[in-house]
């Protein structure tokens, strides 16, 4: 064999052997990868869809305080999840997380005409994706699962009351 060549001993990405050296290359591989930068933009995107879910909930719930009408809540959440979208757009899975997220109470509410049923509905389907959100963002940062949970749950309730009743106090006073 001439000098220039490479023998197939020789070669980087040679397959292994036997079985230990199966394992090596397979520790080599695993070391490459970092989990920590999946991690984290994993519970970006958690994050991105919570704040799709409670902020269009929230919209929702504010013209639910001062208008029965369907048709109005349903284009109030979907001017929000777009408007949210696009202002998440910038590493385009922000935008989609945020849309995920909004489509929850959007969808809750879209089959349902009477107002206090919808409301209802719109709360449960918003109060189960928080606890999801909550628990998914807690598992992939490593932290408490049940406070985070109920930390992010107590604020997305918060965030759709402010808003409803904000909402309901300005618009019952005449403005």
């Amino acid at each position: 064999m001439a000098s220039n060549q490479t023998s197939l001993n020789d070669a980087k990405f040679a397959l292994p052997v036997s079985d230990v050296e199966q394992q090596s290359a397979l520790e080599i591989e695993t070391e490459d990868f970092d989990y920590s930068k999946r991690a984290q933009w994993l519970r970006a995107a958690v994050l991105g869809a919570n704040d799709g879910l409670v902020s269009t909930a929230s919209l929702m719930m504010g013209v639910g305080a001062v208008k029965q009408d369907l048709k109005a809540m349903i284009l109030t959440g979907f001017a929000g999840l777009v408007a949210g979208a696009c202002s998440m757009a910038i590493a385009a899975a922000s935008a989609l997380a945020f849309s995920v997220g909004a489509l929850v109470p959007l969808l809750a509410a879209s089959f349902i005409r009477e107002y206090k049923v919808r409301l209802g509905v719109v709360v449960a389907a918003v109060t189960l994706a928080l606890m999801i959100f909550g628990w998914l963002g807690a598992v992939l940062g490593k932290a408490p699962a049940v406070r985070s949970s109920l930390r992010v749950l107590v604020g997305g309730w918060l965030a759709m009351a402010i808003t409803f009743g904000l909402t309901k106090l300005i618009g019952s006073s005449g403005l």
